[in-house]
């Protein structure tokens, strides 16, 4: 049956069909990347339809043990964060230390589009798998290396974990500032939300899928070097151009205003917010206050603008705030937890989450950020076990028969002592 036409450009919808093809089918990635930031982007790159193959030691990613665990039927441990950030991927575990794994890995590059890692710079090299040596097998790969600082200069050899880099791009002093009412010289408070990890991760999958439209013009691969600061440093747009020409001003600060069982956001930003502020609220100070009566002064008093509000909220439960506000057109918003968001029927309307699975079951996975209308791009349905693939990817690319791959697994390619 045909579908009528969109009346207007708001009513066409993203929404391609089950088992549409995938923007990337085709693309053969080698993916070498542990923790957070390189797996991430190679995730993405699988939900777009890249065959991404983790290569992985053969006792698993580090991550495999991270919780939040679950057992399966034989009591062996897996970990949904892993599986969040590894679902649709083929599994190949390999002992890097051993020269034919080496030399099995330099054949896959051959047949391979993308290579990403995201190991200390020097580690591929040392391996003897650096982008010089690789690409020179390979002129055609794009190899993408994720690091804390980049791969030259005076950061590059120091540790970047996702929560340095943070707390040495500004970010956190940042949050500090904010929390403080804009007043510099607050304590950064502790953080265990890695976001440094993610914007690297989704930088390199940008990065590595602009390297392979010029590759179709050009024929060439190239070399893509992603640092955690840098990304960091792309996500703090205001505050480095304040930084260079303060403001005589106060920013407003948007947080928490208390109603009778809980905390709401509201963000009346425009002049047309404000005035449907006032006129739902029918609070007199924001009628007569000169504090209030122009988007300058309502900036600079912003605090002051709340705590009116807050008189308002507090006689009235979130959800009533919520309605009454929203219904004026006040932009505004609850506070919810993480498992608010799990059970939010919006959000599972709009196919934010996907039943993931692993051997000790399922759970609900997050689905890349966009929608496509002529691509699919849902995250992959099951968590590859470590090496579950490795005989199928050698055999499906490289074209070994069982009796090669016996000798491989004979010599401890696959790990293990040689037998």
């Amino acid at each position: 049956m045909d579908r009528p036409a969109p009346t207007s450009d708001a009513a066409a919808t993203a929404t391609p069909a089950t088992g549409a093809a995938r923007a990337l089918a085709g693309v053969r990635v080698l993916d070498f990347s542990i923790m957070l930031a390189g797996p991430y982007g190679a995730r993405l790159l699988a939900d777009l339809g890249a065959d991404v193959v983790k290569i992985e030691p053969p006792e698993g990613d580090d991550m495999r043990l991270r919780h939040p665990l679950r057992a399966d039927a034989e009591g062996r441990r897996h970990s949904t964060y892993f599986g969040q950030l590894n679902a649709g991927k083929r599994s190949l575990a390999l002992d890097l230390k051993h020269p034919e794994a080496v030399a099995l890995v330099k054949r896959l590059a051959a047949r391979a589009d993308v290579v990403i890692e995201n190991f200390r710079p020097g580690v591929m090299q040392r391996l003897g798998l650096g982008a010089e040596t690789l690409r020179a097998i390979n002129p055609r790969l794009v190899y993408c290396s994720v690091s804390g600082y980049g791969q030259a200069g005076a950061n590059a050899e120091r540790a970047a974990y996702a929560m340095l880099v943070q707390a040495e791009s500004g970010f956190e002093r940042t949050l500090a500032r904010w929390a403080a009412g804009g007043e510099a010289g607050g304590r950064p408070v502790p953080t265990a939300t890695f976001v440094a990890d993610l914007l690297g991760g989704l930088y390199a999958f940008a990065a590595i899928q602009a390297a392979l439209v010029q590759r179709a013009r050009t024929g060439e691969g190239q070399v893509i070097d992603v640092a955690l600061m840098d990304s960091m440093l792309n996500l703090l747009v205001y505050e480095l151009q304040e930084a260079q020409f303060p403001l005589k001003a106060p920013r407003p600060i948007y947080g928490p205003v208390a109603a009778s069982d809980g905390d709401v956001l509201i963000a009346p930003i425009t002049e047309r917010n404000f005035q449907a502020l006032a006129e739902v609220t029918q609070l007199p100070a924001l009628r007569e206050d000169p504090r209030f009566a122009t988007l300058p002064a309502r900036s600079a008093n912003w605090p002051a603008m709340m705590a009116e509000v807050e008189r308002w909220t507090r006689e009235r439960p979130i959800a009533e705030v919520v309605r009454l506000l929203e219904a004026a057109g006040v932009p505004c918003a609850r506070y919810n937890e993480p498992a608010d968001c799990l059970q939010d029927a919006a959000l599972r309307e709009r196919g934010v989450f996907a039943t993931v699975s692993d051997a000790a079951g399922s759970f609900s996975g997050v689905n890349a950020p966009w929608r496509m209308s002529a691509a699919g791009s849902a995250i992959g349905e099951r968590v590859p076990a470590v090496g579950e693939h490795g005989e199928e990817v050698l055999r499906d690319v490289l074209g070994l028969d069982p009796a090669a791959i016996g000798t491989l697994r004979t010599a401890g390619v696959f790990g293990g002592a040689p037998r």
